[in-house]
This record gives C-alpha cells, structure tokens and sequence, in this order.
C-alpha cells in the first residue's frame, strides 16, 4: 500500500513535526488571496496564559469547570477554569498525547496517545476508568485522532496505520456479556507488553514481559492508580487502509463542540464521522451500529490534511500547504479555497457560531466570516499553534478561543460574538461604504488585480502577465472553482482555466463558458490623475487601468458564480477561459484551445463582457462585432536614404508611390474601391433601420453614423512611418504603411484579404515603378452577430431588464474580438455579450475607470442570469447540448439529439465552406 506522509514528518513523530522545517519558509501571501486583509483591528484580548511543563502542548480539551492539555511529557493537565491554576494531572500515558475529547454527559474525558492506546478518565474524579488497545497492539501506531459519537455511545480514533478503529460502549457485542467485553480484575495487566519495548537482548531467547523495564519514562512516585479495565478493540471493529495516509483528524457531523451552532440530533437520528488524511482527502462516513460506511470522499489536493471543522453542512479541511478547503455536504461541491499563507501548516480549526478561527504553523491565529473575509489577524504564539478549542468564559454567556503551541504556553482570548465587519478602503480615497462582504471581496480582489501590471505588448511585462495568469488562478480556485493554466507556447502568456462545479438538477448541467482576457494596454503616467497600477476610488468611480477592460468585468463575473455557489444556488457549470494577449491580437490562443479541448469540455453558450454602452445609461446588450484585416505595406527602392536637394527629381521616391497606391483604396464617396469589396455585404432591414433610429434618439447621434460605426465595412490608414531620421531634407529609402480593413456580415476574411492583395499589387503594377512593394497580411478577426431570437439571449435580456428595471439597448461594436468567432465555431454554440462598462469609461486612455455600481448591478444581472438558465430545461429544442451545423450556405445551431433541428439564423451567411474549415486566425 502506497501510504502518503508529510514529507517533514518522521515516522514516530510526524504529527507534532509536521511543521517543523516551515520556520524558515515564512512567504507572504497578501498578493495571492482575494479575501481582503483584516483592518486595523485590535486582536482580542488576551486573558490569561497557562504555562505547561508539557513544554510542547498537543491538544486540547474543557469542560464547564476544567481545561484538559495534553502534551508531549505523556501526562495530562488539568486547569482550573475559574482560578487559572493546576489542578491536578492525569497519568497513566507512556506516550505523547496527540488528541483529546470529551462524553460531556458521561462526564469522560478521551486521550489517545503515541503509546497506542485511548485511555478514558472520570472528569469528576481524575481516574482512569477504561483503557483501549488496538487492534493487533502496537500495530496501530500513534493514534492521531479522536471523535465520539454521543447517540451510539461510540468512540472513534485515527491510526498512523491509516485504519480507523471504534469501540462501542453503549451495547453488547453479540454472544458476549458486558462483562466479558470489559475485561477486570486483577489478572489483566495493568500495561500490555510492547514487543520492542518490553524486549531482552536478542541472545537470551526470552519472550518480551514488563519486567524488562526498557522504557525510559518511569512513572513519578506519586502517579494515579492504573487503570484495571483494559478493552481490546476486535477485528470486526477496524476499517483497514480507510485512507492512503495517516488519519490525523477527525470530528463529527453534526458539530458537538461548544459555540456550535448545530442542533443535537435526536437519540435515533444519524451522525456523520469526517476524517481527513495525508492522502489529501476528507472522507464522510455514516455512523452505524456495525461501523462507519463511506459516503463521499472530497479531494483537497493542498497537502495533508491535519484539521477539520463543520458547521451546518459546512466542512472546513485545513491542509498542509496553507490551503482552507471548504466543501458543501449536501452539494457535495467545493465552496471556496481560503489561502491563509502558503507553505504555512493550518494544524487546529475552530468554530465560534458561524466565524472560523485557523491556526497556523506561524504562530498567526485568524478568523475569518461567513463569507469568507479575514476579520481579524494576529501573533498568538512564539512557536507552532498545536491545537485550539472555544469554550465557555467564567463569565455568563461569553466564549473564550484556548489556543496551544509548542512555546509551552497555553492561552485564553477573549472573543466575541460574530459581527459585521467593516469594509477596507483600497486607497487613501475611500470607496462608497460596502453594503456586503460580497462587495468587499470583489473591490479588494480587484485592487490586488490591477496592480499587476500585465502589459502583454511590453516584452518588459512578460513575467507579469504570467503573476497575473498565476494571482487569478488561486483568485478563481479560492472562490470555489478548480484552477490551472493552459500554456500558449514558448514565449506566450499563459491561458487561465477553471470551472465552477454546479449542482445537479432536475435537467442536465448547462455548461457555459466565460471568456477575458487579463492584458491591458500599456498607461503611461502622463494625463493620470493617479497611479494607473493602484485602483483608486473618486465618486463613486473606480480608476485603475484595467478596471473597466477587462479585470473588473472577470471580478464581476466571479464574484457572481461564488455568490450562488456559496448559497448553494449555482445550477450550471461557468468554465472561465481568460487569455492574456488579447490587446495584441491573442496570437496562440486558438491553438491552445483547440490542443486543450476535450480538457475545457463540452459548452452550450460563450459568455463576454468586454466593451461598454453607447451612453451612460441605459444598461446594453452587445450582439455585433466588426471583423477586422489588418495589413502592412512597404515599398522600398533598394538604396539608402538620399538628400532631396541633391536627388529630388532624379529618382523614383518611395514615398510618393505609397501615397498613389493608397490613393487607390478609396473613391471620390469615400467607399473602398477594391473590386467586389461590398458584394456580400448583408442588406440592412427594416428592423435594422428602426433600431438605429430609436439609439439616435439616446445616442444624439445620427442613425447612419451609427449605422457606418457597426454594420458597414471601412478602411482606415494608422499610420506611414520611413526609414532614417525622417528630417525633411531626406528621401526615405523605404516607406511602410498600417492599414486595416474592417468587415461586416456577410464577408469573408480570406476573400476580402486575397482581394486586398490583388488590388494593391494590381495597382502598383500600373506604375511601373522600379521600387519593390510588399504587402503582408499581419492579423484577422472574423465577424461575430448573435441571434436576437436566441433563447440564450432573451435569458439575458430578461436579467438586465429585471435588475436594472427598463429595458436594454441592443447595440453592435465597430471593433472586433478575435476570439469570439472562433471559439463560436471551436465548440459549436452562441456567443453572449454583456457590457459592463459606460461610455465615459476612457478604455485604453488615461485614467480609466468604471462605475462601482455598474460592477455591483453586473454581478446582480450574471447571478439573475446564470439562476433563470439553471432552472430551465435545455435551451435548445429537444437537446442537452447545443452544436453548430455548418455547410456552404449557412449557420446554424442546431440540437442533434432526437433528429430534431431548430435553426436560429438567416440562411444567407456564407461565412463558412467545406473546403475552408473554421480556420480563423492569422493569414500570412
């Protein structure tokens, strides 16, 4: 059996050393989290300190009146919780001990041991009254873990032999007396012989007995009377491998600890057993009489897991690596991923009502809301925090966190009840007052984001872009999703996969994909009004490059899809494929996507939200893009740059060439003159024609300039640039043209290319000139319509229209999206477009900046959005899942299952043919 261990941890001791070597490894980890830091808060009072000569203190239990420590020096303390003073020590262990718990109403206290055995003491008396050996003895291991189970009477414990073993004290074992489950009397020994320790040298051939006395502890003169009920756990009574790795913690579920808000279940009611292990996984078992049956297992994948916490059908795994894993029972999902501190052992969790408390290799303790917020921070020990319990203060209704490390202090903080906590400015311009912790979370997410300056037209920023795939890959895996990156090449900016996992309805999962990139164009200082790197709050505006193209979109969004999930309410798969060389033509993407597919799955509709409205208001809904041909020209003679006063007229200049073969792009109307240029492009309709005067009315604009802007192609000369100093006494020897074409339904990218081409040459030729001209296509972008009939798209309709209370504009971009085409006819389903952001967002320019409560609205529509399409059968007729059919003609989407077709487009569209494929990205 391949049994998974810590790999700082020793054999005999691993669970007190897991951490041991973390000392020097202390990594902030601030700029990886998107819970916002805890404000300037006071850390709770601390009451009292208990100083244990256990020196490193394990565990920890109480009762009303007593605090129980449990440490490496075998003996346990008892704590007066009134006086603050010893009270007296249970002994009876030879070994370290590792947990402790409690059978409030039996008044027991439980300790299991490095010694193998679980002793059970009288908390009214201080005795021993039972002591349990596992199966096969000193087999088991250190016994790492207990739980009891107060309906069955059962007491559970976790083995460094990965079993999971029980004893039941509230019923006979069938063909047995209670008695003679209970061996008593004076003829069984008071300490069963250890094979090793208990051994004679190996050349006296004696057989192993107490009288070797080869232990090193002799127990103090005044040591308790032992205990003479020894029970022996039988085979029927052990779960053999119940996990890869050592169960070094368990509990139940429903919670029994004190502050819990969990109800008692009824006497025939069921519990629920949680281990976890250095398998990296939490297991739920359903407590039997006959013993645990498993139900579930979550997969952590953060190192061991060495504490667990419930709350309601809450499960809160801290592991090894730092990593609060929080999983949903009744979902049966993963929540969220709380980063307390990379590298950083989360070793005790503890629940106060509905607030959790971590407690970390570092010293640090942290508590943490509802909703997932670090409400408060601070250096609780010198040493390693071993264990935490809440319990009740000497006071009247009051609860105090008892923390232990290995400094050997024990200590009281006073805590309180859970409370609201306030929001954290993101610069010294303060944001609007936070109406949520939602809120909360996505502009402190938001802060961290844009202060990563992914530039990915700067080679400058290249490792940037890639802390910025790397901060929102932990961002999306905290908030719920399963995260990883998607390489784009050798040099490329890595893509940024995760998928929040929905419940399981009625009907089958929709699966949705968001798509966005986290480049940004490059913000030179000049013309800001603050550091574009550091998002700043003015009127209720957010400023920051980025903010509004594309990162505050993404947060939006995300903030979105973990609200339902941590409401339990998310009813789809949301798969999020954010690229980070959009603003440079996302050379690689496609590639990537298409090599990582099967990995991405299947998806039923494409969902962006990258551009703006016409106006300020009304809320829009984008269903066009413009394609785009962007091309460079150059015309060289050959020979270096010459002094015009002394070649001018004598040579043919390069130059001038440029300027008559651009000429001939266009005619006198200002059209592009390229032969058959507008031969497909797609007539306007009437309802085209009343749309664009209804926007002319808000817009002030008039409808065929918005008209021109969105549905007619054009042609645009960026920029001439030539060779040398370019003074005005010189002749360039060569001159290179930007130009780019603009395309509309229903043109085809490689037609209008080849056609270009053909006429710049064409045309050139008839000069005949000596100069050498170049033409070179550099980067295309096909064209993206949607379907205003698209049940898709009347879903998201219909959320605007219900969150914003009027009803939205549809509108079309005069820009283009390389990537939506492509991924529309890659995975064969709709693409949806919702704008964020205002027109007076400043995208690209200087201070960029997007309205907080488009952001807050925005994550209200996509929550309105992603409930209303969970709730109804699949969106396309008679099919689980949508495609697109394709021939020379037209295209469709179509649902394949049940022979049934549903066109949603005209048939005129010509976009694609058998012999050309799906081919969209570059031509050369």
């Amino acid at each position: 059996m391949n049994v998974k261990v810590p790999q700082r941890a020793s054999i005999l001791n691993a669970f007190i050393s897991v951490t041991s070597l973390h000392g020097s490894l202390l990594m902030s980890n601030s700029e990886a989290s998107v819970s916002k830091p805890a404000p300037s808060l006071s850390s709770p009072r601390l009451l009292h300190s208990l100083i244990d000569e256990n020196k490193s203190v394990l565990s920890l239990m109480a009762d009303a009146r007593h605090i129980f420590v449990g440490g490496q020096c075998q003996d346990i303390s008892v704590w007066d919780k009134q006086s603050y003073t010893l009270k007296t020590s249970l002994r009876g262990h030879t070994g370290s001990i590792l947990a402790l718990d409690l059978a409030e109403h039996k008044k027991w206290l439980f300790s299991a041991s490095g010694d193998s055995t679980v002793r059970i003491w009288s908390t009214e008396t201080f005795t021993a009254i039972y002591v349990l050996h596992p199966y096969l003895e000193t087999a088991a291991g250190d016994l790492f873990s207990l739980a009891w189970n107060p309906v069955l009477q059962t007491i559970y414990f976790g083995c460094q032999n990965t079993s999971i073993q029980w004893f039941n004290f509230g019923r006979q074992t069938v063909g047995q007396s209670p008695q003679e489950q209970i061996n008593s009397g004076t003829s069984t020994p008071t300490r069963k012989v250890h094979k090793f320790f208990d051994s004679y040298p190996q050349y006296t051939h004696k057989p192993a007995d107490l009288l070797a006395n080869n232990l090193t502890y002799s127990p103090p003169l005044d040591a308790s009377p032992c205990c003479k009920n020894v029970i022996e756990i039988p085979a029927y009574n052990v779960l053999d491998s119940a996990h890869f790795g050592y169960v070094y913690c368990m509990t139940m579920m429903p919670s029994q600890r004190t502050a819990s808000d969990d109800t008692a279940l009824q006497p025939d009611a069921t519990y629920r057993l949680l281990t976890g292990s250095g398998d990296e996984t939490v297991k739920i078992w359903r407590c039997t009489s006959s013993g645990p049956v498993l139900n579930h297992t979550f997969e952590c994948n953060h190192g061991a897991v060495l504490s667990l916490a419930v709350t309601g059908d809450t499960i809160f795994a801290g592991c090894q690596d730092g990593y609060v894993q929080v999983f949903d029972l009744e979902t049966r999902t993963l929540v969220r991923t709380i980063i307390i501190q990379e590298n950083i052992d989360i070793l005790s969790l503890s629940m106060m009502r509905s607030e959790l408390y971590t407690c970390s290799s570092n010293g640090q303790i942290q508590r943490w809301s509802p909703t997932f917020n670090c409400t408060a921070s601070w250096s609780a020990h010198e040493g390693i925090v071993l264990s935490s319990i809440i319990t009740h203060s000497s006071e009247a209704n009051r609860f105090v966190l008892v923390s232990s490390s290995n400094d050997g202090f024990v200590k009281l903080w006073d805590i309180d009840s859970p409370s609201k906590t306030t929001s954290v400015p993101l610069s010294e311009n303060s944001l609007p007052e936070a109406e949520n912790d939602g809120h909360d979370i996505m502009t402190y997410a938001l802060s961290t984001f844009v202060s990563i300056p992914s530039v990915s037209s700067d080679p400058l920023h290249v490792e940037d872009c890639r802390q910025a795939a790397i901060w929102l890959k932990k961002c999306l895996h905290q908030l719920g999703a399963e995260s990883t990156l998607l390489p784009t090449g050798e040099h490329g900016s890595p893509l940024v996969l995760s998928t929040f996992h929905g419940t399981q309805g009625k009907h089958p999962k929709h699966r949705i994909l968001f798509y966005g990139h986290y480049d940004v164009i490059s913000a030179p200082r000049d013309g800001w009004d603050s550091d574009p790197f550091t998002v700043t709050g003015r009127n209720g505006y957010l400023y920051g490059r980025g903010v509004t193209d594309n990162k505050g979109p993404i947060m939006a969004v995300a903030c979105a899809v973990a609200e339902l999930l941590r409401k339990r309410a998310l009813g789809v798969d949301l798969v999020f494929l954010i690229e980070g060389e959009e603003e440079v033509g996302s050379p690689g993407f496609m590639d990537a996507v298409t090599v990582h597919k099967s990995q991405i799955g299947d998806i039923d509709a494409i969902l962006l939200s990258n551009s703006t409205w016409i106006t300020e208001y009304p809320p829009c809904i984008t269903y066009g893009l413009r394609g785009v041909v962007h091309a460079t020209l150059e015309i060289t003679s050959g020979a270096p740059d010459q002094h015009s006063g002394i070649e001018g007229g004598a040579t043919t200049e390069p130059m001038l060439d440029m300027i008559r073969l651009l000429a001939t792009l266009t005619d006198g109307q200002q059209k592009v003159a390229i032969p058959g240029f507008y031969d497909s492009v797609r007539p306007q309709t009437e309802d085209e024609k009343q749309l664009y005067e209804l926007l002319s009315l808000v817009t002030h604009s008039p409808a065929s300039v918005l008209s021109s802007r969105w549905r007619e192609p054009s042609l645009t000369v960026h920029n001439i640039s030539v060779s040398g100093p370019g003074n005005p006494t010189v002749i360039p020897g060569k001159v290179t043209t930007k130009l780019s074409l603009r395309i509309v339904p229903d043109q085809d990218l490689e037609t209008v290319s080849r056609a270009l081409v053909a006429h710049l040459n064409a045309s050139f030729d008839v000069f005949r000139s000596p100069n050498k001209l170049s033409v070179t296509i550099d980067h295309t972008a096909d064209w993206w319509l949607g379907d205003l009939d698209d049940p898709w798209f009347k879903a998201l309709e219909t959320a605007v229209r219900q969150e914003w209370g009027v009803e939205p504009l549809r509108i079309r971009e005069g820009g283009s999206i390389p990537s939506v085409p492509c991924l529309e006819k890659t995975f064969r389903c709709r693409a949806l477009h919702l704008p964020l952001g205002q027109s007076s967002d400043r995208a690209h320019l200087p201070n960029e900046r997007i309205s907080l409560a488009n952001l807050l609205r925005g994550k209200a529509v996509l929550e309105r959005f992603l409930t209303s399409v969970a709730d109804v059968r699949p969106l396309t007729s008679g099919s689980s899942r949508t495609h697109v059919v394709t021939t020379s003609n037209d295209l469709r989407v179509a649902a394949v299952p049940r022979n049934h077709v549903h066109t949603f487009s005209t048939p005129n569209s010509n976009r694609l043919s058998p012999s050309k494929g799906i081919t969209c990205m570059d031509i050369k």
